[in-house]
């Protein structure tokens, strides 16, 4: 783990590996850990960077004036592999870092490989119909405070608008831990809550549908990896995104929910081990 600073601020920064780069990008309200599971299939073979971006879990909050929208996370993305010296990379993004990653391929085509987009928000659906209580939280004084300090209520973490139902059998306790951590901590609390808010006011299809937009003209390979029992994002999202994006393949992965590197990691870890290695040798 580095901490790497970058315009926004310093962001931790973990890597395995050497080869060729794949940048994962975590959901909302987790952290690096979240491809814990994954990376370990792939670092004898690719250079795995694994940041933890502002996005509710981070435990190095970024300067106050930092842009965290959605096009200023893509930024962010771009500044650390700038700050890594990497002109181009790929991009894997679950959830919210799916999102992420179509918005750096969108505005920022030459800086991506490759994508893999890993059951996301896309098009329409961004956030899913579930969070949206969210964003009128977000514009409520005190209200996101509050619904941090729901999170340390005994079985809080495994409602269905928690961490519930993205996954088919329960995160580790240790991992959630790890997640709410920063709310825990009263001397970085108050500046992960300000950063939170800003990232959930940012939410909004405008970004997702934008980038599905420019994305049609990818040239880059695309790799569509989604979880067969997914409840936040239908199957008509993945298979419009493999349908619109010139150079996308499809696959369904059977016993996954929306994180699929929690539930089928050594099945996701095959598919962009693979995609990876076909993409080098071209």
């Amino acid at each position: 783990m580095s901490e790497i600073g970058i315009p926004a601020g310093v962001i931790d920064v973990e890597e395995h590996g050497s080869g060729e780069p794949i940048v994962f990008i975590h959901p909302f309200a987790t952290n690096s850990r979240h491809w814990r599971k994954v990376v370990p299939h792939l670092e004898m073979r690719f250079r795995c960077i694994l940041p933890t971006l502002p996005l509710g879990a981070h435990t190095l909050p970024v300067r106050p004036d930092a842009d965290l929208s959605p096009p200023g996370l893509a930024a962010i993305v771009v500044d650390l592999l700038d700050a890594l010296g990497l002109e181009r990379a790929t991009l894997a993004g679950n959830d919210t870092g799916g999102a992420i990653a179509q918005i750096v391929a969108a505005q920022h085509p030459e800086r991506v490989k490759d994508l893999v987009l890993v059951s996301c928000d896309a098009y329409d659906v961004f956030p899913p119909r579930m969070f949206a209580y969210l964003k009128p939280a977000a514009y409520i004084p005190g209200a996101m405070r509050l619904l941090a300090q729901t999170m340390r209520i005994p079985g809080a973490l495994r409602l269905p608008f928690t961490y519930g139902w993205v996954t088919k059998h329960p995160i580790d306790s240790d991992v959630l831990a790890s997640y709410t951590a920063p709310l825990r901590d009263p001397d970085i609390l108050h500046d992960v809550v300000r950063d939170t808010v800003k990232v959930v006011k940012g939410l909004g299809p405008r970004h997702t549908m934008a980038a599905a937009e420019r994305l049609r003209s990818f040239e880059g390979r695309v790799l569509v990896a989604w979880g067969a029992e997914d409840r936040f994002f239908p199957r008509r999202l993945a298979g419009r995104l493999a349908r619109e994006i010139p150079r996308a393949q499809l696959e369904f992965i059977e016993g996954a929910r929306t994180f699929v590197p929690e539930d089928q990691p050594e099945r996701l870890a095959e598919l962009i081990g693979l995609f990876v290695a076909d993409q080098a040798r071209r």
